[in-house]
């Protein structure tokens, strides 16, 4: 049997301080332009703060259009509601996983006024043939999110599989990995991966270090794209621990257009998403 390689970082992504919203403060890395992106994902960006200013006013009533929505968090709590009547809190270590398809109209609040707010949200593009597909909407507390723990390794498993164990986000096209993983110092994380997903890795605390052949290391508030060859993802820790999103799926190969939170494949659906939006169509 022939020796698996890791994968290589060939592109680092650093997050940028922005805002959303009705003005909550975050950091982007994915998505801070067109050119800032990995098919099929589109954004990615971390909110963390214990100033209510930065989060108080949250994100108020908003549509979307042809792709999904994932928050995840860690700290905090923050209320759900949309137009097909969906409501629930999201707690310290639950998920929200928001397929917009045709149409959806949402709103994501605070439900504290003080202390600490602290997690992700991504999007994740929907292929054409799904992208007016009916609005669905899952929720998961932390009790539902499997974590596995091995010499040093402690793995949720959001979606995809980690030694055997699946996570509770299934059946979605791109076939998804997502995975928080948490390192002691000088523990090694590897997992293989099909070879037409594309995968990256976000760092929020500590350093961490990639196989040699492009970028060695990465440090907080980075996200590091790995490149095609290779079958596995390999990371280890340095002298400190490290915490770390590790986000793969199947490339779409498809055209993407987007304005704001609708994305579709042509300015034509762009132009008809607005219409149906500002008609009620939703």
């Amino acid at each position: 049997m022939s020796e698996l390689h890791g994968r290589p970082i060939e592109r680092i992504i650093k997050a940028m301080p922005t805002s959303d919203g009705a003005g909550v403060r975050l950091f982007r890395s994915l998505g801070q332009s067109q050119a800032a992106r990995l098919d099929p994902f589109l954004m990615l960006d971390e909110f963390r703060s214990d100033d209510s200013s930065d989060y108080i006013a949250g994100f108020p009533e908003h549509p979307h259009r042809g792709f999904e929505t994932v928050t995840y968090m860690l700290a905090g709590r923050m209320r759900h509601r949309d137009h097909l009547g969906n409501s629930g809190v999201l707690e310290s270590g639950g998920l929200q996983w928001m397929t917009a398809g045709r149409g959806i109209v949402h709103s994501e609040m605070p439900e504290q006024e003080a202390g600490l707010m602290h997690g992700f949200q991504l999007w994740i593009n929907l292929p054409a043939a799904e992208k007016m597909k009916e609005p669905a909407y899952q929720e998961f507390d932390a009790s539902q999110i499997p974590a596995v723990s091995d010499q040093g390794v402690t793995v949720r498993v959001i979606a995809g599989k980690w030694q055997s164990v699946e996570g509770p986000v299934r059946g979605i096209s791109s076939q998804p990995v997502y995975l928080h993983v948490a390192l002691d110092p000088g523990a090694r994380f590897a997992m293989e991966l099909p070879a037409d997903h594309h995968a990256f890795v976000y760092l929020f605390e500590g350093k961490v270090q990639a196989p040699a052949g492009g970028f060695e290391r990465l440090e907080e508030k980075q996200a590091g794209l790995f490149a095609r060859s290779g079958e596995r993802i390999e990371l280890s820790a340095g002298t400190e621990p490290c915490q770390l999103l590790l986000l793969a799926a199947a490339p779409f190969n498809e055209p993407v257009a987007q304005y704001g939170p609708f994305v579709m494949n042509t300015r034509e659906e762009l132009e008809q998403a607005m219409r149906d939006f500002s008609s009620g169509n939703f």
